[in-house]
């Protein structure tokens, strides 16, 4: 019986990358592959999937130089290796470079079509690539192969981006129930179930799990940035201000030192929401030095916080590299803010087409629509934004509810 097969429905996303390195790792230690050197081209195999483990554990981008050497290395050794394949094709997928990771995959599977993890591979970058319906297949054929840890998640955010939150939460509970031998992947995948229920409005579950995930691993700063994500949706912005401070000084992503600034925008203190505002441009060109495209993450933050020529030219690019709903939805959004509202809507459209209840989209969909004068349409999207998530932003939310008490004053 299929898991999650929706025939007929477009599916995208970013699948999730943690569960890959489980995956990675646990199956290099027990590779039946016979290289042309198996023990060195083994080894600079687990070397390189236990640096990319590092870049999560650390945010510290220098370590995919240090994965790419290995793989590089493993690569001369034999060329034909499917573990060194997936490796480099995981490597290309956290840097975005996602038509590379699929060639990569590819011959991968080529190689080796029994093999569960090429799925993974071929499956993530697929999704981010907008070619929804092989995704879903590749996915699919990955659960029947293997349901464990990392084919779960990848069945629970295909249910997310078609919007059934339900489906999602099932199946990720799934993935954290089947575990593993690395306690932090299982961890994270638990920080993902916390999200899952944020996102739905369900504040008491997900502290719970970002509660699990901090007396498994104390201290773990993506349970410690999921848990201000809660404080702040409760209006206990110094205790969200504090855990995420906490969070960027032992792992400093992007996503929390924006999501820091905006809580302190949210809270009167712009000075303070600059200052981060800063120290996340300088974050980003240290991941794009070490060969991380970050065009969409610096479209969507420059729309919202800087320059709206700068956001429009990264969103163009971006989009023609990754076409899926994400990138549709950032462009769309550039669009709007620097004033091209009539070719905004049908990047709208076209964001909205596969499901997707992502309260920030409906969000800028609604706000696109008042721009456009179509009143009806936008207080329809501001109304299932906040019905989505009344907490999708701390500083988009209260714009969403000033803006639909303006619709009706008129």
């Amino acid at each position: 019986m299929a898991l999650f097969r929706y025939r007929g429905l477009p599916l995208a996303g970013v699948l999730l990358f943690a569960a890959l390195v489980f995956a990675l790792t646990s199956r290099f230690l027990n590779a039946t592959a016979v290289p042309l050197d198996p023990k060195e081209v083994n080894s600079l195999n687990i070397q390189g999937i236990t640096y990319l483990q590092k870049v999560r554990e650390t945010g510290d981008p220098t370590y995919y130089g240090k994965a790419e050497a290995a793989f590089d290395a493993a690569f001369k050794l034999d060329s034909q290796n499917v573990n060194t394949l997936v490796g480099k094709g995981t490597l290309a997928l956290a840097r975005h470079q996602f038509a590379a990771g699929l060639k990569l995959g590819q011959q991968a599977h080529d190689l080796d079509p029994s093999r569960v993890l090429v799925y993974g591979v071929v499956g993530d970058a697929q999704t981010e690539l907008g070619q929804y319906d092989a995704a879903l297949d590749t996915v699919q054929t990955m659960v029947d192969k293997r349901p464990d840890l990392s084919s779960y998640s990848r069945a629970s955010y295909q249910r997310e981006l078609h919007g059934d939150s339900e489906g999602a939460i099932g199946l990720m509970q799934q993935a954290v129930q089947s575990g593993g031998p690395n306690a932090e992947n299982v961890q994270w995948v638990r920080v993902q179930l916390g999200n899952l229920y944020f996102n739905k409005n369900d504040l008491v579950a997900a502290e719970r799990e970002y509660q699990h995930a901090l007396v498994a691993l104390p201290n773990y700063a993506y349970a410690q940035a999921g848990l201000a994500h809660v404080r702040a949706a409760q209006g206990r912005s110094d205790e969200a201000i504090a855990l995420y401070t906490e969070a960027i000084q032992r792992i400093p992503l992007p996503e929390f030192v924006i999501a820091l600034g905006e809580t302190e925008q949210a809270a009167g203190q712009q000075a303070k929401a600059n200052e981060q505002y800063g120290l996340l441009r300088v974050i980003e060109k240290l991941f794009q030095a070490n060969g991380v495209n970050t065009d969409m993450e610096l479209a969507l933050f420059e729309a919202d916080h800087g320059d709206a020529q700068q956001a429009l030219t990264q969103a163009r690019t971006a989009y023609a590299e990754r076409p899926n709903y994400k990138a549709a939805d950032t462009l769309a959004w550039a669009l709007s803010q620097a004033g091209q509202q009539a070719e905004a809507t049908k990047y709208v459209q076209e964001a909205m087409k596969i499901g997707t209840q992502d309260g920030l989209m409906f969000y800028h969909a609604g706000v696109i629509a008042a721009r456009n004068g179509d009143k009806t349409t936008a207080r329809a999207r501001l109304e299932q934004a906040l019905l989505v998530n009344p907490n999708f932003s701390p500083i988009y939310v209260p714009a969403a509810r000033q803006m639909l008490t303006q619709i009706a004053a008129k």
